[in-house]
């Protein structure tokens, strides 16, 4: 508090900003019927910026105790769950009263709790109890915020992603991260194929494929579409792809790409790495593709100008822990791509831009960067 050891806050700029930083204003508003409701929610909204972190932290308890699962049957009591979880029946009921308070539980008159229907969606959603786990890491390296946004930690997102760094990985690193994309690869799958018709492609050659979890999601839709899948050594000795499907092993920094596709799909791929590295990606799969071939990137944009509350908050933290990975808006991706010679670039609308975003571009001289929108 001002006076007590803390300085007064700077007056902002802007008649509106004054107002909303004005004591007085916000008396005013609790004495007002419809400034009083205003008032609520953006309290309520600041609170659950602040409570954020807690949120996260019930959520994965809720996953490592397979609540959601526990309860899809039928509701139970916390008496009832505490063996089975292992979690003390006190503290199991903070929990289950938590969950319930953020929608993924409902509690019954007669206290006991089942599944809600966000909790029965959350199931639903392939791979993302997977990401729920995986985010201890990421938890880590936010452990000290103003340090990681000073750049002066070590994030071991960057280890756990190790070929970002264009270091080589391991049997048991490719398995881990191999694993981990292609449990949430559904949805990204669904989407992309969603916004890009697939018509007038003979051949389609997904670079850093991984295991082929979108090749299949291809092949189910199209399938005399040939496939081809390029990624790490590694990554390929564990692929599981379609009937037919050619595989090419090697590491798109080290040259020159596989030809024979007339288009070429990277599926959450540009944001793992810095822009030299992806200009020299693009170069390539435009060297790769013949004249009118296409190009399909799909992954999370920023929001740009417009800045978006999924993906420039998590994905564009999430990236920048990894050490070299960046989250860029469909126009700055564009850019690139126009610079390495592809014309008719197009962004296409699709259901979740949280899950993905997409962008096809063609492989042919004099393109600028400016973006169709559909």
């Amino acid at each position: 508090m001002a006076g007590a050891g803390h300085p007064a806050p700077p007056a902002p700029a802007g008649w509106i900003n004054r107002l909303a930083a004005s004591r007085g204003f916000h008396r005013l508003c609790a004495r007002v019927p419809g400034l009083r409701r205003i008032l609520r929610a953006e309290g309520a909204s600041l609170f659950d910026l602040m409570q954020g972190f807690v949120r996260s932290q019930v959520l994965t308890a809720l996953v490592e105790s397979r609540l959601l699962h526990r309860l899809a049957d039928a509701p139970a009591a916390p008496a009832a769950l505490a063996v089975p979880t292992g979690l003390p029946e006190d503290r199991l009921a903070v929990l289950l009263q938590a969950g319930a308070a953020l929608g993924l539980l409902r509690r019954g008159r007669d206290g006991r709790f089942g599944l809600a229907r966000r909790g029965a969606a959350f199931l639903a959603v392939p791979g993302l109890e997977d990401l729920v786990r995986h985010h201890r890491v990421l938890y880590a390296d936010l452990a000290d915020a103003d340090a990681f946004f000073r750049g002066t930690t070590n994030p071991a997102l960057a280890r756990f992603w190790p070929y970002v760094l264009g270091g080589e990985a391991g049997a048991a690193e490719a398995a881990r991260y191999s694993e981990l994309m292609a449990r949430t690869q559904a949805l990204v799958a669904e989407d992309t194929l969603d916004a890009v018709p697939l018509a007038g492609i003979r051949r389609l050659m997904d670079v850093g494929g991984g295991t082929g979890a979108f090749l299949r999601a291809v092949h189910a839709r199209a399938p005399r579409l040939a496939l081809a899948l390029f990624d790490l050594p590694e990554v390929v000795a564990r692929a599981q792809v379609p009937p037919g499907t050619r595989l090419f092993a090697g590491s798109f920094r080290d040259g020159a790409l596989p030809e024979g596709a007339d288009a070429i799909s990277l599926v959450r791929v540009l944001y793992d790495h810095d822009d030299a590295t992806v200009a020299a990606l693009l170069a390539a799969v435009h060297a790769a593709l013949p004249p009118g071939g296409r190009l399909i990137v799909s992954e999370p944009m920023s929001g740009g100008a417009r800045p978006d509350p999924q993906t420039d908050v998590y994905f564009a933290v999430y990236t920048l822990a990894m050490g070299t990975g960046r989250t860029r808006s469909a126009e700055q991706i564009a850019t690139l791509c126009a610079a390495a010679g592809f014309s008719g670039i197009s962004a296409k609308r699709s259901l979740r831009p949280y899950v993905t975003a997409v962008l096809t571009a063609r492989a042919t001289a004099g393109g600028g960067p400016s973006i169709t929108r559909r």
